[in-house]
């Protein structure tokens, strides 16, 4: 009986593998290069003989593999497609079927934040819980959304792109994506850091930011618990933004949980407070008692969720 999974995270600069048990235990885990020149046509390859060395290393017959899971930094369809991926230089193609016929296992392929909140959902903040709505507050914003034990990927593979809600139509300056006023250009670390700037250069208001050479969102969040006005009303603010878009989504998924992740929830209970306070303020009455969680897996999510959607598959 097979006994064993593989989940690949892969990133613009490295591809996380790891090793699990059907049981949800991480055996082994490591990293190789995300080799993105020629197109990124060497991706798939490398991880192939990563995997291959891997099984034979620690002496395991591929029948004891259920298959392998894989997040993609781009949109992927329900079948496997990737709909273009600018950072690895991919077009549109089948990855997962193209990563099953040189591996000669089962392969589901989906895109990385939903995998993270499958992760999360599994063995992370949302275990116990079928339905979550995961928000990762990181470089961007990106999302997932699991409704009964599955990823919600959407026809374009799009399913669960929070960060491009647009919350701000008065807003002059461009979001990555192309358009104004997205979420992820006030919630996200450099969102954060963003409205600082504004705030520190727009007002005299006395505040510890000034001293600091390069405001980021951690300094922003330190300051705040630690009694600086100014930065505590950018984190009541980044609170507010949040957690009405939030309230927004729940009027249209109803989960039971949100779980926040990212490098901007290492800030802790008070992303959890601000957020969840603004949320309760704006969500429709059935739904303001939903939870709100912090993600657990860190940067392993990915690997977890690739490995939980093989067994979802």
């Amino acid at each position: 009986m097979a006994k064993y999974l593989f989940g690949v995270d892969i990133g613009g600069t490295t591809v996380k593998i790891g090793f699990f048990t059907v049981e949800g235990v991480l055996e082994d885990k490591w990293e190789i290069t995300t080799r993105v020149d020629e197109g990124g046509k060497y991706i798939l390859g490398d991880i192939a003989e990563s995997i291959e060395k891997k099984l034979a290393d620690i002496n395991v017959d591929k029948s004891e593999v259920v298959g392998i899971g894989m997040g993609v930094p781009g949109p992927v369809k329900e079948d496997g497609t990737v709909l273009r991926c600018v950072n690895l230089g991919w077009g549109v193609f089948n990855v997962a079927d193209e990563l099953s016929k040189i591996t000669g296992l089962p392969v589901k392929a989906g895109n990385d934040a939903n995998m993270a909140a499958l992760g999360e959902m599994w063995q992370g903040g949302g275990k116990g819980y079928k339905n979550i709505v995961m928000v990762t507050l990181g470089t961007g914003v990106g999302g997932g959304i699991i409704l009964g034990g599955k990823m919600l990927s959407g026809v374009n593979g799009a399913g669960g792109e929070i960060g491009h809600i647009q919350v701000n139509e008065d807003e002059t300056e461009i979001c990555g994506c192309g358009r104004k006023g997205c979420l992820e250009q006030y919630t996200s670390a450099t969102g954060i850091v963003r409205s600082a700037n504004i705030a520190l250069n727009n007002t005299d208001r006395p505040s510890s930011l000034r001293n600091v050479q390069y405001v980021s969102a951690k300094e922003v969040f330190d300051a705040a618990k630690n009694g600086d006005d100014l930065a505590m009303e950018l984190v009541e603010n980044h609170g507010k933004c949040l957690g009405k878009a939030l309230a927004q989504i729940a009027c249209v998924v109803d989960p039971e949980v949100f779980v926040i992740g990212g490098g901007v929830s290492k800030a802790g209970n008070v992303i959890i407070e601000t957020t969840s306070k603004y949320f309760q303020e704006n969500a429709f009455h059935a739904c303001k008692k939903t939870e709100f969680k912090l993600a657990t897996l860190g940067n392993d999510a990915g690997m977890y969720g690739g490995a939980c959607a093989v067994l979802n598959a």
